[in-house]
């Protein structure tokens, strides 16, 4: 029996699936690949936390439902992380949720939110989240170009007047994933106004807003008078604490937004196991020398790369925040795109790579490096790369992959 399911035929062939193929290919053969290319933190969690957690599962107690709201000593920690790292006051009971990472709540709050045909305005290039999220719900994308230099909020004025029916709802994710870009609260100010005057809600996802190296930490866009209005803010341990794996994040700021979420979530889980909101609470609450480590930790690898591909001859701008390098493709190697590029880089270098074009069309230009590999076999990836981007320089050099991808 064949059928085409309507969200699954709204969702475009996954793009980085051709770069993982290759890559599993290539180990399989037994090819050293350094993988940059998922967003995947490799550092261990911090002891106390896994302490925590091992002390807890030995109660047989913690081992039923859990609530798929969080349990609440988890919702003060999160409401007075916001008070002090933000002087952002909320309510643990009717403004913040426990959520199995900002992805899941991210993608649950557009089944709450969304109806079919609903336009939603999101950034391109960005996570993929945050477009198909709102796809899979039965929603509209209107893509708005971001970047340095690019006018967003002009950007977001002329798309809610073109856009029929209005706007539902605004993305919004800074620090950038992949891009990096950071902005400051006068940024935010003018779009918090401009979305309550026009109705349209705010999701703010803030994934990365403890991993940054330059400038003042990264705010929330709840800092802004007015935002709880409209605004709901998504965040997640996994890059703070190393705590990928643990699934774990929440969401705070507009009760309504919170609530509808919480409505849903309601219906499809009972929350993340016990003893990992336990041990988040140990997170939160507990010593933060270990988060200031962890980002020393990428500060170390980023100014490797950095300096290393500089030296290599590729020009990537030094990321401000996060854990990814957004690598404008070189030159001689434009006219390929970002998805061929990668494929390349994969088989003449064995450096894997995302392609930019995965976060959407204005990605394209670009490939997202991670720093996920420690500062070793980032100066071998460097290394490869120096060589393969040597090894190319002419076109008499090509390899037959490239002169294949080029149309040689």
């Amino acid at each position: 029996m064949e059928h085409e399911f309507h969200r699954i035929r709204r969702l475009p062939p996954y793009v980085f699936a051709e770069v993982n193929a290759m890559k599993a290919a290539a180990r399989e053969a037994g090819e050293d690949i350094i993988d940059l290319g998922m967003g995947n933190p490799d550092g261990p969690t911090p002891q106390h936390i896994v302490d925590k957690l091992c002390e807890v599962v030995q109660d047989p107690k913690t081992h039923r439902y859990s609530n798929s709201r969080g349990i609440p000593h988890l919702r003060r920690a999160v409401t007075s992380y916001y008070a002090r790292r933000f002087g952002v006051e909320l309510d643990p009971e009717r403004e913040a949720i426990v959520t199995l990472g900002s992805k899941e709540g991210i993608a649950n709050l557009a089944q709450a939110i969304t109806s079919p045909g609903d336009v939603i305005l999101a950034p391109n290039p960005s996570y993929p989240i945050h477009a198909f999220g709102f796809i899979i719900a039965g929603g509209a994308i209107r893509h708005i170009e971001i970047g340095p230099d690019v006018d967003f909020l002009e950007s977001i004025e002329r798309a809610a007047r073109h856009s029929v029916p209005p706007p539902l709802a605004l993305v919004l994710n800074f620090p950038s994933n992949p891009t990096a870009q950071v902005v400051d609260l006068d940024f935010y100010q003018p779009i918090v106004d401009l979305c309550r005057k026009l109705g349209i809600y705010i999701v703010s996802d803030l994934a990365y807003a403890e991993i940054y190296f330059e400038g003042p930490p990264p705010p929330s866009i709840l800092q802004v008078p007015g935002a709880k209005d409209i605004a709901v803010e998504f965040t997640s341990l996994s890059k703070t604490y190393s705590m990928p794996g643990w699934r774990i994040g929440f969401g705070v700021g507009n009760q309504k937004l919170v609530g509808a979420l919480a409505r849903v979530k309601s219906y499809l889980d009972y929350g993340a196991f016990t003893p990992i909101q336990v041990a988040a609470i140990a997170a939160l609450n507990g010593p933060q020398d270990c988060v200031e480590e962890i980002r020393e930790r990428y500060r170390r690898r980023r100014d490797v790369l950095i300096d290393g591909l500089a030296s290599a001859g590729w020009e990537v701008p030094r990321p401000p925040a996060t854990m990814f390098a957004w690598a404008p493709l070189p030159e001689a190697h434009r006219a390929l795109g970002s998805l061929e590029f990668s494929k390349l880089l994969l088989q003449e270098a064995k450096v894997a790579v995302a392609p930019g074009v995965g976060f959407g069309e204005y990605g394209d230009d670009h490939v997202r490096l991670a720093m996920v590999e420690n500062t070793h076999r980032l100066r071998q990836a460097v290394r490869n790369i120096k060589q393969f981007l040597g090894a190319s320089s002419s076109a008499g050099d090509l390899s037959p992959a490239r002169r294949h991808a080029v149309g040689e």
